[in-house]
């Protein structure tokens, strides 16, 4: 037993020294090929690479036949796998991903899904109409939908010139605009999040968070509207908020995309139909927080420099008309 042992050590020794000075070399170009990308290498060491990967697999099957030792097979297959990675997998750097992403993966999705970011937006929109109607029935309504925080003390008991002053006031952080327009922004964030990983729960919870988004920003415009500042309230909203709003409601898009796998899998099974789904909402989700980012930056600076409410309306719906034009035109190949 020992004899056959100790040859098995010593076909295993004279194995990998025979060919221990390629699989350093494969080595060394794989780390290369790695840090520095494939197509920044030279024509030599890309073609020593492919041909060293494929001596390495046939080394790797040899070995493999002739049972040598676990150490050696566990060295092989770890440098063969890394080096078909680097031959064979995509070679695309971080910023030609983000690239394809922004110019055609993302527009091609959210047309694909275009009826589900409708709905979302439907939800929305009842919801607002809903608390709107439901304030003028009674303002009672408006302490039901309002959260304590977002609505900063304003209400039905609130005077006109207050709630003037907070939109038109040329000190935000003193009037507490400042405080409304942080806390607008991180609830509607967390409403993006939820409506997007809720909506694989069969689409209800998407559903419900948006709707329950709209009631509350219907019963506050409708506050506005019976002091008469309706269009100046829309104005100061439309900076950040036709972005902001629109991202909640492709979130929900996502969201529902994903609700919609689970419950009408089709010919598919579920996992096969999710994971379908799972590739256009993840791009939706990706979006979202985009536009996300993009209404922190407008509310940021748009609420505090600008306080006309024409160039608020004119700045609000321009920047909601060039993410509408990205979404219809971005990715389409030219005839």
């Amino acid at each position: 037993m020992s004899a056959e042992t100790d040859q098995d050590l010593i076909r295993s020794a004279r194995f990998r020294q025979e060919r221990e000075a390629d699989w350093r070399r494969l080595e060394t170009l794989v780390q290369a090929a790695e840090s520095r990308g494939l197509q920044r290498m030279d024509f030599a060491e890309s073609r020593d690479l492919a041909s060293l990967y494929r001596q390495a697999t046939t080394s790797l099957a040899i070995a493999r036949e002739i049972s040598l030792d676990k150490a050696l097979l566990g060295y092989l297959e770890a440098l063969t796998a890394r080096a078909y990675l680097c031959v064979y997998a995509p070679q695309e750097g971080l910023g030609g991903l983000i690239q394809r992403f922004l110019t055609t993966g993302a527009p091609q999705a959210m047309r694909r899904s275009w009826l589900y970011i409708l709905l979302g937006i439907l939800c929305m929109g009842l919801g607002a109409l809903t608390g709107y109607l439901l304030y003028f029935e009674s303002p009672d309504w408006y302490y039901v939908f309002m959260p304590d925080a977002l609505g900063g003390g304003r209400g039905p008991d609130s005077t006109t010139e207050d709630l003037r002053s907070v939109i038109y006031d040329a000190d935000p952080q003193a009037s507490g605009l400042g405080v409304f327009a942080t806390y607008l922004f991180s609830h509607n964030t967390r409403i993006a999040i939820f409506v997007f990983g809720l909506g694989v729960f069969a689409c209800a919870p998407a559903i419900l968070l948006t709707y329950y988004n709209g009631l509350i920003m219907g019963a506050f415009f409708a506050l506005h509207v019976e002091r008469g500042l309706g269009l100046d309230l829309l104005g100061w909203l439309s900076i950040h908020g036709v972005t902001e709003l629109s991202a909640i409601c492709i979130a929900c898009g996502g969201g529902l995309k994903l609700g919609a796998a689970v419950l009408f899998p089709g010919e598919r099974s579920r996992v096969d139909a999710l994971r379908l789904a799972g590739r256009d909402a993840v791009k939706l989700a990706l979006v979202a927080a985009i536009m996300l980012f993009a209404a922190a930056l407008l509310e940021g600076f748009g609420r505090q420099l600008v306080q006309d409410r024409t160039t608020r309306l004119a700045i609000g719906w321009g920047v909601g008309a060039l993410w509408l034009a990205w979404f219809a035109f971005g990715g389409r190949r030219r005839q």
